[in-house]
């Protein structure tokens, strides 16, 4: 698979509080964006993947929903929800369909409509029993809690995560959360489940974001800057990770699965990435999946942050855009929002957040709690 796709051009909305907007809107909007950015136009699409988790009344459950915002019709097109991993998920299985020789061209494109449904925050799936009164924060806790006493790290350093990440994002136009915070507002925020206050958590967004791929032989054609998809990873663990007595609390196996096969497939290890999107839908999320990818020893990854080494000028950069936790979280667009951001990076086309001459950057999502993890690797042609 390593280098038999090129991303063409990428698109993104601004992501945040979209009462103006609808989910077709955020649909043509990522597209349209996307499209440009390639120089194509609608007619060279072959195929398209949606990744789409909680489309809810306004649409989203079917390919369909795709296919009437575009006008995309007479051609294959699949919608795939996997928790948190919808949107990389979506964007391997496209490039799956392009490995396989069945298109060339694909659209692969994430949206989410989350903020003016009835309730507030994300509705609870499960068992009626088992999962009364749980919610993403009260379960993400559990394994927080575990992983601050074995290895001793407080709040604090939680909360430069989260400084971090909103740095990034106020030089991000189209993040959510454009904003700084110190360390004492974080530390001073309304608890939501301890460890997590306000600002450990990431908000609950609008957005659509949107990617063109196709063969890496035929890339040129649109561009000369491609980006060139040099691995991918995908795995599934059980459903209720905390029902299991081997899950120690301390990381998600998913991760490290689907790392391992990304690396694997690129042919590179973690030292060889040069940043990465990584999945901080809590502050403790980032440092546990910094470990799991590889980028430092199982507990080493607060004093990671604390260091300064995840900052944009530091050696390994987490989260350039401002996250899950600054950018926002509409979760079937996340992935492909990374995605987005990646491709940003690597053409030098990032601005006030440009790391400096990456070849190598990483996208990773993890769902469920921990259930299901992707792992993209994308890398300069």
């Amino acid at each position: 698979m390593k280098d038999q796709v090129a991303v063409i051009g990428v698109g993104c909305t601004k992501f945040g509080d979209l009462f103006e907007k609808s989910y077709e809107d955020l649909i043509c909007d990522a597209a349209f964006d996307a499209y440009a950015d390639a120089g194509i136009d609608q007619g060279a699409i072959d195929a398209a993947y949606l990744g789409t988790y909680l489309p809810g009344p306004n649409g989203g459950k079917a390919a369909v929903s795709l296919a009437d915002a575009l006008r995309l019709y007479d051609r294959p097109i699949t919608r795939v929800e996997n928790y948190c991993a919808t949107g990389t998920d979506a964007f391997r299985n496209g490039c799956l369909a392009i490995a396989a020789g069945v298109a060339e061209v694909v659209l692969v494109l994430g949206a989410e409509k989350l903020k003016d449904r009835g309730g507030r925050g994300l509705p609870r799936l499960g068992h009626p029993l088992l999962a009364k009164g749980n919610s993403a924060p009260g379960l993400f806790a559990l394994a927080a809690n575990r992983y601050m006493h074995t290895f001793g790290i407080g709040r604090e350093t939680l909360a430069k995560v989260a400084v971090k990440n909103h740095f990034n994002g106020a030089h991000n136009p189209k993040a959510h959360l454009q904003m700084e915070v110190t360390e004492e507002q974080v530390l001073k925020a309304p608890i939501i489940a301890w460890p997590f206050g306000l600002f450990d958590c990431c908000p609950t967004t609008d957005g659509g974001a949107a990617a063109i791929i196709c063969r890496a032989d035929i890339a040129r054609r649109f561009r000369d800057d491609y980006v060139l998809v040099k691995g991918f990873g995908l795995a599934v663990t059980p459903g209720r990770p905390y029902f299991d007595p081997t899950f120690d609390y301390l990381g998600f196996r998913s991760t490290q699965m689907a790392a391992q096969q990304a690396y694997a497939m690129a042919g590179v290890t973690a030292k060889d990435i040069d940043f990465a999107e990584v999945h901080d839908c809590f502050t403790w999320t980032e440092i546990s999946n910094t470990e799991d990818l590889g980028f430092c020893a199982k507990g080493e990854g607060g004093r990671l942050a604390a260091e300064g080494r995840t900052r944009i000028d530091g050696d390994i950069p987490i989260n350039p855009s401002g996250g899950l936790k600054s950018f926002g979280h509409p979760i079937g667009a996340s992935g492909v929002r990374m995605i987005y951001e990646c491709v940003q990076q690597l053409r030098g086309q990032a601005g006030d957040r440009q790391v400096k001459s990456p070849e190598l950057g990483l996208a990773h999502n993890v769902g469920g709690p921990g259930a299901v993890s992707c792992v993209i690797i994308l890398g300069r042609n």
